[in-house]
């Protein structure tokens, strides 16, 4: 059997897919999880640091690859579209997993505004891609790799909040497929972009 703050992350993440964040209570995750709740707030000290951990844990990586690329953009003579590239598609693969999680939240507006502050007091949430990635093209900004006039939070959040948007339009569970696969989409709008700002 897994160790216990395995199977409460596993669990957490089955459960919110499937019945949402906003519904889904700690003493059901520790019920699927085959612990106590009082063994869940021994690994995790709110609900709030649980989805942390899930999105970090469970999700398609983006913050460590953003971080990797603003520490050595040009290494192993990586271009700014292939690193774009790489962002774009990572950034959809997690949108797409962590919109059907996150989306109950939208419903409770009392709720939403609890989880939202409790994650600015663990200085993370939604912001942080946008941030991390406007770090990174000030990076490539300032090596000369872009526009030096090239408006680098007006960019990420271009990219970031097309991937947010292809998940929320194109969510699994809909039924509706996109036009494109993920790379496809990724490498088109890496390019568009870089139109802008190259």
């Amino acid at each position: 059997m897994k160790p216990a703050r395995e199977r409460i992350l596993d669990a957490a993440h089955d459960l919110w897919r499937t019945v949402g964040l906003a519904r889904t209570t700690t003493k059901e995750i520790a019920r699927a999880a085959e612990c106590s709740e009082a063994a869940l707030y021994k690994y995790y000290a709110s609900k709030e640091e649980l989805f942390a951990a899930v999105l970090r844990e469970r999700l398609p990586t983006l913050g460590p690859l953003i971080d990797r690329l603003a520490a050595d953009p040009g290494a192993d003579g990586r271009s700014v579209e292939r690193n774009l590239t790489e962002i774009a598609s990572q950034a959809a693969l997690f949108y797409a997993e962590s919109f059907p999680i996150a989306a109950s939240l939208y419903a409770e507006t009392r709720l939403k505004a609890r989880h939202y502050q409790a994650m600015r007091d663990m200085g993370t949430g939604p912001h942080t891609p946008i941030e991390a990635l406007d770090a990174y093209l000030r990076v490539e900004r300032d090596a000369g790799r872009i526009s030096p006039g090239a408006d680098t939070f007006a960019a990420a959040s271009l990219l970031l909040g097309a991937c947010a948007q292809r998940a929320f339009a194109y969510d699994a569970t809909v039924g509706k497929e996109p036009p494109q696969d993920v790379d496809t989409f990724a490498a088109a709008l890496a390019r568009t972009l870089l139109t802008g700002i190259a």
